[in-house]
Parts: structure tokens; sequence; C-alpha cells
């Protein structure tokens, strides 16, 4: 069952002639976001250093392209090579009263995000939450003993200052139209990625990219984590496909990748879900991902499960990042 395209999608990935009568406020978009970064680059807005070096993993487009587990991959391999790092996120839709937050495996996702929650479960490190980036990376200096934090998704807030900025696109959805909002699904112009450290593509990269590749591992009971099996273990026949995240479609072809007959059923981004909304009373699994599943962990039932993927990225990049950090 193929869900049909939002008109969102139309619009900005697509030939809507509405994209055309609305670029004009693209370019005054962009401009704006140009001039921004101007300011902020020659020191006219204040860009405040930390201490320790900072590397930023964002996009220039809205919408998912995998930054979560890249940002887990960062954590690991850094930790491997004997750094301590440490993350610090928006905490996007966190209903938290003060801030920052420390984030642990088990905090509430509706408090601090559903991402920084599923990255404390996968990645050990300590991770703050605040919408103010700057004294969220501040908390973590004074509270941990971390000597690089990661900052998610941070690519446009440039009052913290960074060393390493990477940039991560989709494979497929690319940029658009190539028009910035609201005619298109650029926060910037696309020339911005020529003056990043590194771009990475979520799939195949195109020369200069780097290509990140998400590998599925066992299922998952989002009851209970402890229970695993095999994905060709799993109900034969169609199953319901529960998706949340920034780009639907991209999980959904994975899913049809692995042999399944899905039933799709997509939600908006960083969705709340109730346990209504992953009941369709006919026993038939449910298979969604781990960020929905961090959100539907106390009401789910035995045929819920999640598919966890990890990122795996080339040699050269990891050599080209190690390089870029020790200068």
């Amino acid at each position: 069952m193929a869900g049909r395209p939002t008109f969102i999608e139309r619009l900005w990935y697509g030939r809507h002639p509405l994209s055309l009568l609305l670029a004009p406020l693209g370019w005054m978009y962009g401009g704006v976001a140009g001039m921004r970064r101007a300011l902020y680059r020659f020191q006219v807005l204040p860009v405040t250093r930390v201490g320790v070096p900072v590397i930023v993993v964002g996009n220039i487009a809205v919408g998912g392209t995998g930054k979560t587990p890249l940002v887990i991959w960062l954590a690991g391999f850094l930790a491997a090579e004997g750094y301590r790092p440490a993350i610090v996120s928006r905490g996007y839709k966190g209903q938290a009263r003060h801030w920052p937050q420390q984030v642990r495996p088990g905090s509430d996702p509706s408090q601090v995000g559903d991402e920084p929650v599923l990255m404390a479960q996968r990645a050990s490190c300590p991770i703050a939450v605040d919408p103010n980036r700057l004294r969220g990376a501040r908390a973590l200096i004074d509270n941990t003993h971390c000597d690089v934090i990661i900052s998610d998704d941070g690519l446009q807030h440039y009052r913290l200052g960074r060393n390493i900025e990477i940039a991560l696109i989709d494979d497929v959805r690319r940029h658009g139209n190539g028009r910035c909002l609201p005619a298109g699904p650029l926060r910037e112009f696309s020339s911005r990625l020529e003056q990043v450290d590194l771009v990475v593509a979520n799939g195949h990269g195109r020369r200069g990219e780097f290509s990140m590749q998400l590998s599925p591992g066992p299922a998952v009971r989002v009851a209970d984590a402890s229970v695993r099996c095999r994905v060709a273990d799993l109900q034969a026949g169609p199953v319901h496909a529960v998706c949340g995240i920034g780009n639907p479609g991209r999980f959904f072809t994975l899913l049809k990748h692995l042999g399944f007959e899905i039933i799709e059923h997509p939600f908006a981004d960083h969705h709340a879900f109730t346990a209504q909304e992953i009941d369709f009373d006919d026993g038939r699994t449910v298979i969604m991902t781990e960020k929905d599943a961090v959100k539907c962990s106390a009401f789910a039932q035995d045929h819920h499960w999640y598919l966890p993927v990890t990122a795996e990225l080339p040699e050269a990049f990891a050599s080209r990042l190690l390089r870029l950090l020790k200068t």
C-alpha cells in the first residue's frame, strides 16, 4: 500500500507551480540566512568558544537526513579513539520547564525530546539538551570530563563556536527543487555546502561526498528490548509499518528491501503517539523505527517491534575527521 505524496512533498520535491510563485520569498529567506551567517562570521554578532573542540552535525534542508545515527556513530568512534565526547542537542519538542536537562536512557521523551533519549540509549556518553545550545555545552563542560562536544542539528546555530562542520544530505531527495523556504526545503542556499568541512550523503554520495550506509540489526520488541529476533522470523504476510521521521519513505523502502509487504502508516516527524494510533486490531505485526519506539514503549504490545539501524562510514571519512580534529 503506497501512500500519496503530501502537498509539501509535491511542492518541495516536484514541479508544483506554486513553488515558482513562492521563489521570491525563498530568495529573501536564503539572503537573510546568508546575511545572518556573515554577521557571526565577521563577529558583528558574538560567537562563543567553550574551550573544547565542537563538531557540528546538521543539514541545510528541512526534514530527516539521518543525523541521529551519524551522531551516535561519531560518539562511539571518538570514544574508541581515546576522546571523551559529549552531545548537546536542542531537545526538539521537549516540554521541560528548566534547561539545560541531562538526558539518560530512561528519560521522558516528552520532556527532553525523542532523539536525545534514543542517543542516550545508544551512545555511552553524557548528553544535555537545551534550546540554548551554548548554555547546554557549558553545562556539559562544567559537569562532565568531556574533551569534545558533538552538537546535534546545530549547523545554523552560529552562536556556539565550532571547529568542524559536518553537513548531511539525503541521497535521494538531495536539495529538492533547490529553493529556500517556503518555496523549497532549504534553510540556506546550496552553496553553503562548499563552506563546511565534511559532506556526508545518507546513501550513495557523489563526488566530494562521503557515503553513509544504515545497516539494520535484528528486530527488537518495543515493550521489552531484551527480546530480539531475526527479521526473517517475524510474521509473514502484510505488516503495519509505522513511521514518524522526517522522511518516512526511506524507512518504508528499507522494509520492502528486507522482503516485507507493508501497510504504510506515515506520521509527522517527532509525532507524539497514542496507544490507539499503533493498535490496528487485526493481530498483524507492527514494525516501527527506533525513534518512534522510544515514545511507544509504555503502551506497546508483544506484536510491536522496532528495527534499529547502525551507521557505517568509510575509513576515509574517519581519517579525515581525525586530521581535522587534531589541527
